[in-house]
């Protein structure tokens, strides 16, 4: 999601708070906001794949292959 559109959410989301909006301007609201949360669902599912824990034992656990990354294997098929 590029600044562009942030900068959209936040004037629809002010406009909204004064004067309203229009059946059509809600919408793109709507497709925006749901784009939002799709882009910081896949930056945080990103981030937690790439995690690996040291145990006490000096193995290194990756949580993205035990975990993320065969989940997102599973959803693709």
């Amino acid at each position: 999601m590029n600044n562009d559109k942030i900068a959209r959410i936040n004037a629809l989301y002010h406009k909204s708070q004064g004067v309203g909006l229009t059946p059509e301007e809600k919408e793109e609201q709507t497709a925006l906001r749901k784009e939002y949360i799709a882009s910081i669902r896949k930056n945080l599912r990103g981030t937690l794949n790439n995690i690996s824990l040291v145990n006490e034992d000096g193995s290194i656990t990756d949580l993205g292959e035990k975990y993320g990354r065969k989940d997102e294997q599973e959803r693709k098929q």
